[in-house]
């Protein structure tokens, strides 16, 4: 077995037995948002500079924003909260697809706030801000959950010692 294959089945097992279903689906969410966050400024970058395969979408000569998609995105997900079957709101795709969504709409945060577009300009750098630090901060707590798991063990099993004393 490779390295790249023996870490992707500990990473799965992990991800199966030490994550509760809400861990799971949070660390889906912030995947998915991170993923999407990062391929979307790289898409428009590239459009912005005119290379590549991708260009603006318009209909009728208006320019379609991606934070349109976001909403569509993360309000089907709502709706799916609200009204759909326990087995379908915890499916995986729900939390990649709210992450997707949510970083959609992040992305363009300073065209929302402002009302004007300012995706290039200084004040469109708030979006970027926004994006980066809502991937460090949940990064972070994933980062730091396997620490923290182990401390309320040991502070537990100190209780439980302490008890039998």
């Amino acid at each position: 077995m490779t390295f790249t294959s023996a870490l992707a089945r500990d990473a799965r097992d992990v991800f199966r037995t030490d994550l509760d279903a809400t861990q799971r689906s949070a660390l889906l969410s912030w995947l998915g948002f991170a993923g999407t966050f990062t391929a979307v400024r790289g898409i428009t970058y590239s459009i912005k500079e005119g290379k590549g395969p991708f260009g603006n979408l318009s209909v009728g000569g208006e320019h379609l924003h991606h934070y349109m998609w976001g909403i569509g995105m993360v309000s089907g997900v709502g709706g799916l909260a609200v009204h759909g079957e326990d087995r379908h709101r915890r499916h995986p795709a729900v939390a990649v697809s709210y992450g997707a969504g949510l970083a959609l709409i992040v992305d363009e945060f300073a065209l929302l706030l402002d009302l004007k577009d300012v995706y290039w300009a200084k004040q469109g750098r708030i979006s970027v801000d926004l994006g980066v630090a809502g991937i460090a901060v949940t990064g972070t707590y994933f980062a730091a959950l396997p620490l923290v798991r182990a401390l309320r063990r040991r502070r537990a099993e100190s209780r439980q010692s302490d008890r039998r004393r």
